[in-house]
């Protein structure tokens, strides 16, 4: 749908769609848990879920990352591991999208996310965040070299996330697409051999919904600890947590 605001168009997509409905998702069933100053003594399946992911993430957080920084960080790494939670398993439901398998989408988010913990590096650390490309001792005509190495693949963090995630996504829901629609297409075919032949797209789907299915929820988990480890790299330079 292409919407136009004086001489600005903007166009409102099914990564748009999907986005908005998985934020509405999130926000209600977050509102209905926490409603009335707290969720129930004797939790329901939902109020076990919100729980489970709260309790997840802070656990991510100081595990990856050192120092007395983590709580800071908290709150956008639990939206991201939400957002990416419920993003990537739609496109397991018939008729959806999922909004994680669009490229463009995923370099955004890791993009944004790379400019954001770089932005936090310099804040915490001013000049000295570059000294992450120098290793101490590095003798001086080898310097220029080194600092070329380590930027290279630092910059490329952003376009590593973004294609890993769009990597995983695109690829394991378009094969269960792919055989699913083979399967219904010779289902349809009213006729007993192709009824039969059937049978070996429909088992390889089956087989494929779970582990796809942990993949998209593993993908959520990988996401959010590769953010913790840039935080960390960007807060406690040349230090271990």
């Amino acid at each position: 749908m292409d919407m136009k605001i004086g001489d600005l168009y903007f166009s409102f997509t099914n990564p748009s769609l999907f986005m908005l409905l998985t934020l509405s998702l999130v926000l209600l069933l977050f509102h209905f848990v926490t409603k009335n100053g707290g969720g129930k003594s004797v939790p329901n399946a939902w109020q076990s879920l919100v729980e489970l992911i709260y309790d997840f993430v802070p656990n991510l957080v100081n595990e990856q990352i050192a120092g007395n920084v983590k709580q800071k960080f908290f709150p956008c790494i639990l939206v991201t591991f939400t957002f990416s939670l419920f993003c990537n398993p739609q496109g397991m439901i018939p008729y959806s999208f999922t909004v994680t398998s669009h490229f463009l989408i995923t370099l955004g988010l890791s993009f944004s996310i790379f400019i954001g913990i770089t932005i936090v590096g310099f804040q915490r650390n001013g000049l000295h965040f570059l000294s992450f490309s120098l290793p101490a001792g590095v003798p001086l005509p080898l310097a220029p070299f080194l600092v070329l190495l380590e930027l290279i693949p630092h910059c490329f963090r952003a376009l590593s996330s973004g294609i890993r995630l769009f990597a995983n996504m695109m690829a394991g829901h378009s094969s269960v697409k792919i055989l699913s629609g083979s399967a219904w297409t010779m289902l349809c075919m009213n006729d007993l051999f192709y009824f039969i032949g059937d049978l070996g797209p429909l088992f390889i789907v089956l087989a494929l919904t779970g582990p796809e299915l942990g993949v998209a929820i593993s993908q959520a988990h990988v996401s959010t600890i590769s953010i913790c480890i840039y935080l960390n790299d960007a807060t406690n330079l040349h230090q271990t947590g």
